[in-house]
């Protein structure tokens, strides 16, 4: 198939790049949780050829991760497994770094929740755990484009919803998670940065 397109993966594959390294430890694998076009695993498997790059996703999006895939001829760029979180189970060698964007406000609340109570069965003790994404603070929207973008999404289909930070960190916390970093990036959106104690 022909490679799928993301221009937004375009525009933050770098800013990604450039937080993500700054908590990379080398030789180490990352574990990406729906890796969508498969766009940011392309990108930073090739600036970092000591970094194993698991991507994931539903089964019905593994062709177009392939594709890139395919076409990067980057070794440690690995296909996809197939992962639902309604069902996710973790039974390999656990990961140093899990990293996921743009999925918390796809996912329902109730599938959120599930995400956090995977991740410290997939990530070792002290890994880290990045999620990218737009997110409120204090109940209210970072800018005017996030509160269109709320809008949007929840037309599409009413359990997605922009997340609030103080929610998702709570979460975190309930599963051994502690906050390390909360980064600013372009287009108002963040990268949270977590440690697994």
């Amino acid at each position: 198939m022909s490679k799928p397109f993301s221009q937004a993966c375009e525009n933050n594959k770098e800013p990604i790049r450039t937080v993500l390294g700054k908590y990379l430890t080398l030789p180490a694998t990352l574990l990406e949780i729906g890796s969508g076009t498969g766009q940011h695993g392309a990108y930073i498997s090739g600036k970092h050829p000591e970094l194993t790059w698991l991507t994931s996703d539903c089964a019905e999006n593994h062709g177009a991760i392939n594709a890139w895939v395919n076409d990067s001829n980057n070794r440690n760029f690995v296909a996809p497994i197939e992962l639902d979180i309604n069902s996710a189970s973790w039974n390999t060698d656990t990961v140093d770094y899990v990293y996921s964007a743009n999925t918390a406000h796809i996912m329902s609340w109730n599938e959120v929740e599930k995400l956090f109570r995977f991740i410290p069965q997939c990530l070792s003790s002290g890994g880290i755990f990045l999620l990218y994404g737009p997110f409120n603070y204090q109940g209210q929207f970072t800018s005017e484009s996030n509160q269109r973008f709320n809008d949007w999404l929840i037309a599409q289909a009413p359990h997605r919803a922009i997340r609030d930070f103080e929610k998702i960190n709570t979460l975190a916390e309930q599963h051994g998670l502690t906050l390390l970093e909360d980064h600013e990036m372009p287009a108002n959106n963040r990268m949270l940065v977590w440690q697994r104690a």
